[in-house]
């Protein structure tokens, strides 16, 4: 845990300068002569149309149409991409690829690449400036809900000289606040990308058939009408800090169980904790509800009935990105 100091200086770096954080992410390479057909089939993004050196974020898709992952995808050679994905989650992507790659000429491996993610609104001139250091392949411009940076992917990539070293609880901050979604929290197995408004920055309507489409086909010509969101949740004042808010806990309006918390911080921005988490579409935003840590059976129940036995935090749904 870092003092609030540091904790202060590194939000605002993030923020509102240029900070430096060691982001987990995996990294493999799909290469071959049919590497970009391939991909073309598998992600949700239009591959083949990407030019050598751009990238774009990109669903990996069930055939029933929920999710398998969030995943970039970059054209680094004419036959030759690399795909990033939030760490812990690269086996698992590349087991789906080769689930799938019958009679294709390309090749999937891990690769031992790592990250840094440098965030703030001075991002754009470190990399435009050649300031992207160490064993550095790819510098990738990040853009998600107002903040903005750049991704250092490659063998050995380094803090440029300069930028302050930030912490991960501060990037929490700042992740929950935008409403950024990441795997194993607000993205799993049973996500629906128009639950998290993925749709218009990782989503081809004009490409052909992939994986999956038959669903997000479906949605986006209903309107893409779900039965749950992801919102924001800002805990009323005064609270204490940090976060006294748990993953998991349960969302209660008038009683009855409507969602579930999926993250939390503490926003220095707003001085109360934060959240994100999913809630039935008939939650009014903004609104009222209460947050009660998770009791067996959660929203999971038949009835959906919280008993009000539990201690609640007072706290407001709202849209995204909170700040």
């Amino acid at each position: 845990m870092t003092s609030a100091d540091s904790f202060d200086q590194d939000y605002e770096a993030l923020r509102h300068t240029v900070g430096a954080v060691a982001l987990g992410r995996d990294v493999l390479r799909v290469s071959g002569p049919d590497a970009v057909e391939y991909l073309q089939g598998q992600l949700s993004q239009d591959v083949a149309a990407l030019d050598v050196g751009e990238s774009a974020d990109s669903l990996i898709l069930t055939p029933q149409g929920k999710l398998d992952a969030l995943v970039r995808v970059s054209r680094h050679a004419a036959d030759e991409l690399i795909v990033d994905v939030d760490a812990g989650f690269g086996d698992a992507v590349v087991a789906r690829m080769e689930r799938f790659k019958l009679r294709v000429k390309a090749v999937i491996e891990r690769l031992d690449w790592h990250a840094v993610a440098l965030r703030g609104p001075g991002a754009a001139t470190l990399a435009t400036t050649g300031g992207a250091s160490g064993d550095t392949v790819l510098a990738l411009r990040f853009s998600w809900n107002g903040v903005e940076g750049i991704d250092l992917l490659g063998p050995a990539p380094e803090v440029p000289e300069g930028v302050r070293a930030c912490s991960v609880e501060a990037w929490e901050s700042v992740r929950v606040e935008a409403g950024i979604p990441v795997m194993g929290a607000e993205l799993d197995e049973r996500t629906i990308a128009a639950e998290v408004d993925l749709l218009e920055r990782s989503v081809s309507f004009t490409k052909g058939c992939y994986t999956g489409q038959e669903l997000v086909a479906r949605l986006d010509a209903r309107g893409n009408r779900v039965a749950r969101h992801l919102r924001g949740l800002v805990v009323a004042g005064p609270a204490p800090r940090p976060a006294t808010v748990s993953p998991g806990s349960d969302i209660v309006l008038d009683g009855k169980v409507v969602g579930s918390v999926t993250s939390t911080a503490w926003s220095p921005a707003l001085g109360c904790p934060v959240a994100l988490g999913y809630v039935h579409r008939a939650v009014p935003v903004p609104g009222a509800v209460d947050i009660r840590p998770s009791r067996p059976g959660g929203a999971d129940d038949a009835d959906g009935a919280d008993d009000g036995t539990t201690s609640a935090l007072r706290a407001e749904v709202r849209t995204l990105p909170l700040v």
